[in-house]
């Protein structure tokens, strides 16, 4: 069978993807890039705020209209899993729904299914991390998320997670080491740790954290050239694994630290381990051990109990530690959660013109952090070649899609993935503008 996945959601919904992709292949089905040549569709949804779930929502009801004579049409993620029995009712036009646990048993599923008659597979969460040794990725994908845990222990009291995608699981150190030489071998330059908590990898299965052991591993794999890591909790990030990214030359000197506020009530209430103490003392480490790191974090504006003066205490930290990178969400209420049971809910108006504040002042933070780098030549990562002849890449301060972006000339041709150096000529609020340098690294 032909079959599209449609994505939504983070980076682990999409390594998620991949895995339904090779599981499907293995099986003898063909994985199509558009949904007008299939014979099934699967929708990997994201049910993690609300603003998520009505894309997701809307997505499905879009990728009706593909359905083919005869054609499956599978929903499964985080918002399957979440309100599977509920959706399995309101959608009739969807033929199958399964949970997060289920992508191995797909081939079953699909051989099993008899049209006209619909299905729902919400299975719990394994006890460890299901290896299925199965990915489809691009072919030559020079940047590559992997995914070294499922599933979270820390109970904040907004969030979801831990009872969508169940308790802390890491993989098994060999598995992720085997998987990053594959992807390696496939071309990656540039691997990106994931999880719903990086640095808590390892304590499940071996006793202790073992990210920066990890890391020193990954390290001496031979054609990857960044290693980046993402979601990072601020009480998890060790001197030893401050050492190892600080020594280690392949470690992006870039860090992403969700730390949702700054004042002490509102972190208590939700249920961070962190304190605004504690989070500036790690910040500090970080600097004072790589002075050119980029610190990426994301703030929740809104929380309930959230005053003027929170806010005002959570705006004036961000003036202070100067964030290389941030993002702010509006805080969502989410059913099943303690937050959403919370008094002094904040109104909905006041909740974005928080948000919208605090994005203000950090356009003009971003602004001088690239002002700073007009001069300089950064090593880029290119990505596209633009119409007009110039190309678009990403520094080892950048993740992808989410931060920001290079924009320079060549005066010789570059392809995806080529790792090129380029002189900073100007600079904008999230974006910096260059000239490439003669010295370059081909991917080929």
């Amino acid at each position: 069978m032909k079959i599209y996945i449609e994505t939504l959601g983070c980076a682990k919904n999409a390594a998620d993807s991949e895995m339904a992709a090779g599981i499907l292949e293995d099986a003898g089905h063909t994985i199509v890039k558009n949904p007008t040549d299939a014979e099934g569709i699967l929708v990997n949804t994201c049910g993690f705020i609300n603003d998520a779930k009505k894309e997701s929502i809307n997505r499905i009801f879009d990728m009706t209209e593909y359905k083919n004579h005869g054609g499956l049409l599978m929903v499964s993620g985080c918002l399957s899993q979440r309100y599977g029995e509920e959706l399995y009712k309101e959608m009739p036009e969807v033929d199958i729904f399964l949970g997060v646990n289920d992508y191995s048993k797909l081939p079953e599923i699909i051989s099993s299914h008899i049209a006209g008659q619909r299905q729902k597979h919400f299975s719990s969460y394994e006890k460890g991390f299901l290896e299925t040794g199965l990915r489809k990725t691009e072919v030559s994908a020079y940047s590559s998320t992997i995914k070294i845990a499922e599933g979270c222990n820390n109970v904040c009291t907004y969030c979801v997670i831990p009872s969508i995608r169940g308790s802390y699981r890491s993989k098994r150190m060999e598995d992720v080491l085997k998987e990053a030489e594959m992807l390696a071998e496939n071309g990656c330059r540039e691997l990106i740790l994931i999880a719903q908590d990086v640095t808590a990898y390892g304590k499940d299965i071996y006793g202790e954290f073992r990210l920066a052991a990890l890391l020193k591993e990954l390290c001496r794999i031979e054609n990857l050239r960044w290693i980046r890591l993402m979601y990072c909790y601020e009480d998890r990030i060790t001197d030893e694994l401050i050492q190892v990214m600080a020594e280690e030359e392949k470690i992006c000197h870039y860090i992403d630290i969700p730390i949702q506020h700054a004042s002490d009530k509102i972190l208590k209430a939700m249920n961070r381990r962190s304190t605004k103490a504690s989070i500036k003392n790690t910040i500090s480490r970080l600097r004072n051990a790589m002075p050119d790191i980029h610190i990426r974090t994301t703030l929740i504006t809104g929380f309930p109990g959230e005053t003027k003066e929170d806010f005002l205490e959570l705006a004036e930290f961000v003036e202070e530690m100067k964030f290389e990178r941030l993002g702010v969400f509006s805080y969502s209420k989410e059913e099943g959660t303690p937050a959403a049971k919370m008094k002094g809910q904040v109104r909905e108006d006041t909740k974005q013109k928080r948000k919208e504040a605090l994005m203000t002042l950090q356009l003009d933070l971003s602004l001088q952090t690239n002002q700073s780098k007009i001069g300089t030549v950064l090593e880029v990562l290119v990505e596209e070649q633009e119409e007009d002849g110039s190309y678009i890449g990403r520094t080892r301060y950048d993740a992808p899609e989410i931060d920001n972006s290079v924009l320079f000339t060549a005066q010789k041709g570059c392809n995806p993935g080529d790792l090129v150096y380029v002189k900073i000529i100007d600079a904008f609020d999230y974006d910096l503008v260059g000239e490439m340098e003669e010295t370059y690294e081909s991917a080929k």
